[in-house]
């Protein structure tokens, strides 16, 4: 559908998959791609898929960023999403600069990325809105006219809540957009997050590619998208999908935008929210179903010619889901997590897009998106399965992701049942997975590994060994477990090996076929089993490491320290704050775990510490 040298290179200021996403594109048409990278990121692999890469201090330095795009002889610069994209100035710093922006107009991503302009060009169009605060009965919805993200947002119940809400949201909105302008608006308990991908070129023509769901999301933030939208009646799809056209045209849009809608559940009433000036984390699932390259038709477009398609040409074919990995421990309050993997596995059967490998450092300095795994299906019922499957497949093993977490999530019946809105995560808590199979299966490993006939270093490419002792073995993880091979009992499991080979067992366990990614070294076991990241190796596996006390308070994530609040000696109550830390712009208080004397403070404000890091001691109050 599209012909190689629009352009004939390309700068991608931008990061990780996405970058990598854009540079697959380019490649296909025949571009020339360059790539930026910061000295953290000096052996990152979008780095290595670009044909030629230039070093900057920062993604966020727009003049360093366009000095790379005009020293690398660049025809045009693509943004990606975060960072630059939606900064009219870097838009405008391109076109000064005689490079080519892939992009709406700097006017366009000024006028959309305030939500009260918005709010107006939307009425302008004919488009729905969220009713005023002053039109609607309680609960509102307070939040910040200049920025996303659900910053700057609180929710108001009652009229006694009103003021302080305005007020912590406008501080909220000054830090992060420099900007405390507020809106107050209905707020809808039950809704789903309905947006719309829309296109416009040079020529007047503006079209859909039909709408996504995003309604599993966690305080604004979104976990799965699929497309389309499964709840929608005809009547509700129809106005989404004319509203988003209407309101591009009133801005003579032009290239990739997505226009977001909330649909109210209890009255089936669709509101206009706000429109993003860019490419979405979610585009590929709109590429699934409809067939069209999205970065392709970006590329078409800022090189000035007509989008090539007309509105007749868009047709939806099957279903498809996505679910954004990232480097968080789910089942621990979604604290941020950093380190380096040991070993990594993406699906096979899922179209992957990632930028994390095996032996690869993962840092708090930039967002902890790692990975995006998309299917696609006949319909959404085998787009489901094939999640499920794909997700049961990926493996990141040395650093613990939300993998496990998008498991038991799209496993559910409520997901399954299409019954989860934009708070449903808020309101729900999503169970743990069990740790005793894949606890099962690391003791078998082990005992495999410890009856082999020689030291040759686990886990070798060529398989493990598979020499037995007729005898149990007594395998000490986060607590002994017994192994009986030669009758395959592990405690009171039945496991028989299908294969193991390459960190990969296959087994059945208790008549269940499993598959695990496994790594036992001396002193570590951890296993990937269904998305979910176990560690069960010994407490004391680090040789010679002080074990901490009872009173010791521990970084639950890798992070900055940036308020010590005791010194030691201090006497201090059960829950008293010590400090506060930081990381991917997350606070957690670090708090005393009973009364008693802080007898060791280990940090200073400022400090960059490691995850499980020993901070404070706090020694109990004798009685």
């Amino acid at each position: 559908m599209f012909e190689s040298g629009m352009f004939e290179s390309v700068l991608v200021a931008n990061r990780g998959e996405i970058a990598r996403r854009v540079f697959r594109t380019c490649r296909e048409l025949g571009i020339r791609t360059v790539a930026i990278y910061t000295a953290l990121d000096a052996d990152a692999p979008h780095v290595r898929d670009a044909d030629e890469a230039v070093e900057v201090v920062s993604y966020l330095d727009a003049d360093a960023v366009v000095a790379a795009a005009v020293s690398a002889d660049v025809a045009a610069i693509h943004p990606g999403y975060g960072f630059l994209s939606e900064r009219a100035e870097f838009a405008r710093a391109v076109a000064k600069a005689g490079l080519t922006w892939v992009g709406p107009t700097p006017e366009v991503i000024e006028q959309m990325g305030r939500k009260d302009a918005a709010r107006e060009i939307a009425v302008a169009a004919g488009v729905p809105v969220v009713p005023r605060g002053e039109d609607s009965p309680y609960p509102l919805l307070v939040k910040a006219a200049a920025g996303g993200g659900g910053k700057g947002m609180r929710i108001v119940r009652s009229p006694d809540e009103l003021d302080e809400a305005r007020a912590a949201a406008a501080r909220e909105a000054l830090s992060a957009f420099g900007d405390e302008t507020l809106l107050i608006e209905k707020y809808v308990e039950r809704g789903r997050h309905i947006e719309v991908q829309v296109f416009g070129d040079t020529h007047g023509n503006v079209i859909h590619l039909f709408e996504r769901d995003c309604s599993t999301q966690r305080r604004h933030q979104k976990v799965i998208e699929e497309a389309p939208a499964p709840t929608l009646t005809d009547e509700q799809r129809n106005l989404v999908l004319t509203s988003a056209v209407a309101l591009a045209r009133q801005v003579d849009y032009t290239g990739a935008g997505t226009v977001e809608f909330l649909l109210d559940d209890a009255t089936g009433d669709a509101y206009f929210l706000e429109m993003n000036t860019r490419l979405q984390v979610e585009h590929p699932v709109t590429e699934e179903i409809t067939g069209v390259d999205l970065v392709a038709l970006q590329l078409r477009v800022a090189a000035g010619e007509p989008l090539g398609i007309a509105q007749d040409d868009v047709r939806v074919d099957g279903h498809a889901i996505e679910v954004r990995v990232y480097a968080e421990d789910a089942f621990e309050g979604f604290l941020p997590q950093a380190g380096r993997t040991s070993i990594v596995r993406w699906p096979e059967s899922a179209r992957v897009e990632h930028a994390l490998e095996s032996e690869q450092v993962v840092s708090t300095a930039y967002d902890p998106m790692l990975a995006k795994v998309i299917v696609h299906g006949a319909d959404r019922e085998e787009a489901r399965a094939a999640m499920v499957k794909a997700l049961d497949a990926t493996a990141v093993l040395g650093l613990t992701t939300n993998t496990g977490f998008l498991r038991v999530l799209a496993a559910s019946d409520a997901f399954r049942d299409a019954e989860i809105d934009t708070a449903w995560l808020d309101r729900n808590e999503v169970p743990a997975p069990d740790p005793e199979v894949p606890r099962a299966l690391v003791a078998w490993v082990s005992a495999m590994l410890s009856a082999a006939s020689d030291t040759t270093t686990p886990f070798r490419a060529d398989g493990w060994r598979l020499a037995g002792s007729p005898a149990p073995t007594v395998v000490d993880l986060d607590r002994s477990v017994t192994v009986d091979r030669p009758s395959g009992r592990v405690d009171a499991h039945l496991v028989r090996q299908l294969s193991a080979a390459d960190h990969v067992l296959v087994a059945i366990v208790d008549g269940v076929r499993h598959w695990a990614a496994i790594n036992v070294q001396p002193g570590l076991a951890e296993i990937v089993h269904q998305g979910h990241r176990f560690d069960f190796s010994p407490p004391d596996r680090v040789a010679g490491a002080a074990h901490h006390s009872d009173g010791a308070v521990e970084a639950k994530m890798p992070g900055t320290v940036i308020d010590v609040r005791v010194q030691v000696g201090d006497t201090v109550d059960e829950g008293q704050v010590l400090g506060v830390m930081e990381a991917m712009k997350m606070e957690v208080s670090l708090k005393a775990p009973f009364a008693g004397t802080v007898t060791v403070v280990g940090v200073g404000a400022g400090s960059q510490v490691p995850l499980g890091a020993e901070l404070f001691v706090v020694e109990p109050t004798d009685d």
